[in-house]
């Protein structure tokens, strides 16, 4: 039991008697006794600092579990401990976890806030409320600094120039907006060079889905100023677009250019098609702003965000929230509003909430750095139009919340039917819970590569894929590649069972559990390579193994003569299916890499003069064989270890 200790000296009044003469002793000893904490922890806690910074709670594995931030981090962490603190049970079952505690100093509590969100999205800690989605939001990218700019869709923000909008929710949704826009405001699309000077246009210019800026069909300023106008349009600003638009139509039309005209007065009418679905919500100088509100049932978490720019309602778009059981409605807005604007691209003038959030202040202030200092307003609208578009918000939360635990729950349904066919066909004790599956891919033996997907109950658990560069055979050979493959995953099982019983010591999750099904891709060869391995590891009567066949699905077994088929349209043979196909892509793309790099390595090691050191420096400094080939004798010979020699060997060969 480890105890926290108050001394309290009380000192005489009035002038009056010392108080040590009336009650001795006169300094009185407070004990608030912590709970039960390992003698690591104790140490810990003892040298926590008071500064302000973060703190990473951590399990017995070593995995980050919880992320926190504190103006004084000793007082905060200490508080965890305290056996009379009045937690919640998921806080109690965070405590009980807890095995190792890492701080981070920082120098205030705003560079603290900024930490703890950028911590908590790369980490995602499960007791932490987090953004239920494993990858990067989709974003539109205007490559703004290129002399012509092109319009993309990518998953990552960059200091590069360009202007972003986003984050959107699905990416087939963004690709729609932009079919549409591009039918408006025709962007670039292709890789051609603009000079301007090209003899013609490519066929996206026949389709009017292209300006040609490369055969002079429009020059820089004009196709720029379109793409001005497409990011208006994306903010929301779309009366200064038509306005000028109906200008230059009028002028085209008085100075008889007809064809001009008419280009401009179906881009008009495209634009118009659109406003009038956009719903007017405030007047057109009202702040622009977010509208935040959310739905909470059975511990699932739907936020709704409402764009208003300009005074009109511009795009909604929902957010799912995990780890969000047993929490505060404050909290989770908290959270999602500190987690949702480290990811937006743009940061609007006002925040509209239904509640008020947990420390406004400090995230007010942190709003107000990502707006180019602008204050940003964080306002909880208790009557009028605002408060009625809070209302909306919550109600499309609502709805939609009900319409994807429908959804999951359909899902479910599946993967249990699914996995209980499968049960049944292959007549395994239990439904198998945790699928593996194995695939080679090669290119007539080199570059060969090993993959292994593992899905738990029917779903595909991503961050469990392995890859294996085969290292032992030579030749297209699959099934010795499957016998390493096979191999190696299971030593590294066994090797697991070691780790845990040397104490702080970490496993690695896709290799510590035994699957309950085990598919290799292929027949009776990669089958039996399959089930000698698992001899050889004393797990044939634990882990079933089966093959199965590409063409027709055929499944076999260890001991039956012959395969079987599942039923043609059953949701076992569907769950198979997905399970053999991902493995198959996993393997490719991870094949694929491997080759490009070989064939990389090749063509620069073929030339006289450069061996590993120097082409690992051209790499470093060019990045690419493109940028090598294109870069001048003076910048190859510039590279840190190169001569001009071995540069001028390059240009020879590469040219």
């Amino acid at each position: 039991m480890y105890e926290r200790v108050i001394f309290l000296h009380i000192l005489p009044l009035n002038g009056g008697a010392p108080l040590d003469q009336l009650f001795l002793p006169t300094t009185i000893h407070v004990k608030i006794a912590w709970m039960n904490v390992s003698d690591h922890l104790k140490a810990i806690l003892k040298t926590l600092p008071t500064k302000p910074g973060c703190y990473l709670m951590k399990n017995q594995a070593g995995k980050i579990i919880y992320i926190g931030k504190a103006i004084n981090l000793r007082n905060r962490v200490r508080s965890y401990f305290h056996s009379d603190t009045n937690y919640d049970s998921k806080t109690r079952r965070l405590v009980q976890e807890i095995e190792d505690i890492e701080w981070i100093v920082v120098g205030s509590e705003l560079e603290a806030l900024i930490l703890e969100m950028n911590l908590i999205k790369r980490h995602r800690p499960k007791f932490n409320v987090r953004l239920k989605d494993d990858k990067r939001y989709p974003y539109v990218k205007i490559h703004w600094n290129d002399p012509y700019p092109k319009v993309t869709v990518t998953r990552q923000m960059e200091e590069d120039g360009s202007r972003y909008f986003g984050p959107y929710t699905s990416a087939w949704a963004v690709h729609q907006t932009l079919d549409v826009l591009r039918r408006i405001f025709p962007y670039l699309s292709c890789d051609r060079e603009i000079t301007g000077q090209d003899a013609r246009a490519c066929l996206y210019y026949d389709i009017k889905l292209c300006t040609a800026p490369c055969t002079g069909a429009i020059d820089q300023a004009g196709y720029r100023q379109m793409i001005l106008d497409l990011m208006d349009f994306l903010e929301g600003n779309s009366d200064p677009i038509v306005k000028r638009l109906q200008e230059e139509m009028q002028q085209a039309a008085d100075e008889m250019r007809y064809e001009r005209a008419g280009v401009l007065r179906d881009q008009l009418k495209a634009i118009q098609n659109i406003i009038e679905r956009q719903k007017v919500v405030f007047a057109s100088d009202y702040l622009d702003s977010d509208v935040i509100a959310m739905a909470r049932e059975d511990g699932e978490t739907c936020v709704q965000v409402f764009f208003i720019r300009h005074g009109k309602l511009i795009g909604r778009e929902y957010f799912i929230l995990e780890g969000t059981e047993e929490t505060s409605d404050s909290q989770v807005m908290t959270e999602f509003v500190k987690q949702f604007y480290t990811e937006a691209a743009n940061v609007p003038r006002q925040l509209l909430l239904p509640r008020q959030i947990e420390e406004a202040q400090i995230i007010g202030q942190w709003l107000q750095t990502r707006k180019d200092n602008q204050k940003v307003e964080i306002r909880v609208p208790r009557r009028g139009q605002p408060h009625e578009l809070i209302k909306m918000a919550a109600e499309n939360a609502t709805e939609t919340l009900t319409a994807l635990k429908a959804q999951w729950q359909a899902d479910t349904h599946k993967q249990e039917q699914s996995l209980a066919e499968l049960q049944k066909a292959l007549k395994l004790p239990a439904p198998p819970n945790r699928i593996e599956c194995y695939d080679i891919s090669n290119t007539q033996g080199t570059a060969a590569v090993g993959s292994m997907v593992v899905f738990t109950q029917g779903v595909p658990d991503k961050k469990l894929y392995r890859k294996f560069n085969i290292q032992t055979v030579q030749g297209p050979d699959d099934f010795a590649s499957m016998e390493e493959v096979i191999t190696r995953r299971f030593r590294r099982w066994k090797a697991s069972q070691e780790i845990g019983q040397t104490p702080g010591s970490k496993k690695d999750p896709s290799f510590t559990f035994l699957p309950d099904l085990l598919i290799v891709d292929g027949g009776k060869g990669q089958l039996s390579r399959a089930v000698a391995v698992l001899d050889n590891f004393d797990l044939s009567g634990t882990v079933q193994v089966v093959g199965l066949a590409k063409q027709e699905e055929e499944i076999f077994f260890p001991d039956r003569p012959g395969p079987i088929l599942l039923p043609r349209h059953s949701q076992g043979l569907y769950l198979v299916q997905r399970i053999r196909d991902e493995a198959h892509r996993f393997a490719i793309t991870a094949h694929r890499k491997r080759r490009s790099k070989i064939g990389l390595a090749s063509q620069l090691d073929s030339i006289p003069g450069i061996g590993p050191a120097r082409r690992k420096a051209l790499l470093k400094q060019l990045g690419s064989i493109k940028q090598i080939r294109n870069a001048s004798i003076e910048e190859l010979a510039a590279v840190p270890g190169m001569s001009l020699t071995a540069a001028e060997n390059i240009k020879i060969h590469l040219e």
